[in-house]
């Protein structure tokens, strides 16, 4: 089991360097952000641009993989999304993970480019499109690709991903067409637990769908001629898991139920000061001196 930290690129960099650093330096695996032109409750705020700000996470940090969770079809084509993860990869040395997903109805830029409000059907077909052009990108030096909704000519992709045959992705999804893209494109597959937004979840409630969802990833790679042990499973901790920032024991007890549901990376919010994901600043260090090395062996 990995353990990483999300992010949110809301504050300028003069402060948020101090944030990206500590938790490299705090031996945390991953660092994340998301990837949105605003988002949800804090649309009317702060927030920057997602591939400069992992950029420059890059420059103060050496160890953490850094990545997306996630980059969509919201708002960005795959010949620009693929051209921003090379140089990523590039100047990481190699640590970053190009996280996707359909992109959330209502996040705040879903229809920031075009007033069309499509249809799940639509956004899935979008998606799938988007992930089979970008892997195309990623593998090769020139790519053309005539698709229903994106295409590219005579794309040029040149030095090519530092991570060979390509940089690796991270596909979020639930429902059996997510998941036979992650299946099939997939380095690692992302959660965030029950999709059902329009009630609450217990703790328990949120483990048990995880479980399923892990189950029908296995379900998906097994189509797939695939071993689901050759995924990273990835769960984005969310409220409806339960306070995993509490204490050190809270969160080797939560880790432990998640690893035997078969989740082996755990992403945390970095704790904000007051709204969504506030918490204890001080959190994360309790957790990286008590609880990372016992997760690591889970």
């Amino acid at each position: 089991m990995r353990t990483g930290v999300l992010i949110l690129p809301e504050k300028r960099w003069a402060q948020a360097a101090h944030t990206w650093r500590t938790c490299d330096e705090l031996g945390y695996d991953s660092l994340w952000t998301y990837d949105h032109l605003s988002w949800r409750s804090l649309k009317d705020g702060p927030w920057l641009s997602t591939f400069p700000v992992l950029a420059a996470a890059a420059g103060v940090t050496s160890r953490a993989t850094l990545g997306t969770l996630v980059t969509s079809p919201n708002f960005r084509h795959p010949v620009g999304a693929a051209k921003d993860a090379i140089a990523l990869d590039d100047i990481s040395g190699g640590r970053f993970v190009l996280g996707v997903g359909t992109g959330s109805v209502g996040a705040g830029d879903s229809n920031v480019l075009t007033q069309d409000t499509f249809s799940r059907r639509e956004r899935t077909e979008r998606f799938e499109e988007f992930v089979q052009l970008t892997d195309e990108l990623l593998r090769n030096p020139v790519t053309t690709f005539t698709g229903t909704h994106f295409s590219a000519y005579e794309a040029r992709m040149i030095p090519g991903c530092v991570q060979r045959p390509r940089l690796p992705m991270a596909i979020a999804a639930t429902g059996p067409r997510g998941l036979a893209l992650a299946a099939r494109y997939g380095q690692a597959w992302v959660t965030t637990g029950p999709t059902d937004w329009a009630r609450g979840f217990t703790p328990e409630e949120c483990l048990e769908a995880v479980a399923a969802q892990v189950a029908a990833l296995g379900e998906a790679c097994g189509r797939s001629g695939r071993d689901v042990d050759e995924v990273d499973r990835i769960f984005v901790v969310t409220d409806p898991a339960g306070d995993f920032l509490s204490t050190p024991d809270a969160f080797l007890k939560m880790a432990e139920s998640y690893a035997k549901a078969g989740i082996t990376h755990l992403v945390l919010h970095a704790p904000r000061e007051e709204g969504i994901y506030a918490a204890d600043p001080e959190a994360l260090h309790r957790i990286a001196a008590d609880a990372l090395h016992a997760v690591r062996d889970m």
